[in-house]
């Protein structure tokens, strides 16, 4: 694991010098940025909606019981803007398009791919990790604020239909518990959790050796390395921004 986080490290730095030397195409990002988070959107969504619908399910009782229901909106806001957007959208899209990056990359070592790059005096890591990288720094915040607004939505529907609660109730509710700060922070993890995702997945498909059930090997790998290396980066930022440590 230290191994491997080293090979992170060399590979970041390696990828920023990459970027600043301008040989990023923009053309390359929007390819690949719709293909890690456009095409992700749908599932995203979805896993953000019912997981706002089940909190919102099982808050609203309990809230209406204490005569509190009005808070709803609030709580649900809270929750989700703070963890469950950016954390959700993270792992979807970690599970759909982080896999694939992994398995690409992992498939051109085994072929040689690779190899041929650093014939051709290709830097191959710049090469394949700047415009992920960025396409991924820049659209996975993009999602993580839609799947916000459908999971507050959802939620209102929810309690709508259970508790019977007037959706300008719930959405004042929502109004008043909205900090720009969490607003801002939520986007900050999106963006890491993207640029920590595609960093992951990409540098477990390059240390990839062997055939082909090596690069299934290491998909799955990458996988589980995205989603503790995120989850770390998710105690980072909640103690810096939200744990009044110094």
């Amino acid at each position: 694991m230290i191994s491997f986080f080293g090979h992170c490290i060399i590979n970041l730095f390696v990828t920023l010098k990459y970027i600043f030397s301008g040989r990023t195409k923009f053309s390359e990002i929007l390819v690949k940025a719709a293909s890690i988070s456009y095409d992700s959107l749908p599932i995203s969504l979805i896993i953000v909606a019912v997981a706002a619908v089940v909190i919102a399910t099982q808050v609203a009782l309990q809230f209406l019981m204490t005569g509190a229901e009005a808070y709803v909106g609030g709580s649900l806001e809270l929750a989700l803007v703070r963890e469950i957007a950016p954390g959700f959208v993270a792992f979807a899209i970690s599970a759909r398009s982080g896999t694939a990056i992994c398995s690409e990359m992992a498939n051109m070592k085994v072929t040689s791919q690779v190899d041929a790059m650093k014939t051709l005096k290709v830097d191959p890591v710049g090469y394949y990790f700047a415009p992920r990288m960025i396409a991924s720094i820049i659209t996975v915040p993009m999602v993580v604020l839609i799947a916000e607004f459908v999971g507050i939505i959802a939620g209102m529907v929810i309690c709508f239909t259970t508790i019977n609660l007037h959706p300008n109730r719930y959405f004042n509710s929502v109004w008043l518990w909205l900090s720009m700060k969490d607003l801002f922070i939520s986007l900050f993890k999106g963006a890491v959790f993207g640029g920590v995702m595609t960093l992951v997945c990409a540098t477990q498909g390059y240390l990839t050796k062997g055939g082909a059930a090596d690069v299934g090997k290491a998909t799955t790998q990458a996988a589980i390395k995205a989603t503790v290396y995120m989850l770390i980066a998710d105690f980072i930022i909640n103690l810096i921004f939200y744990v009044d440590i110094f």
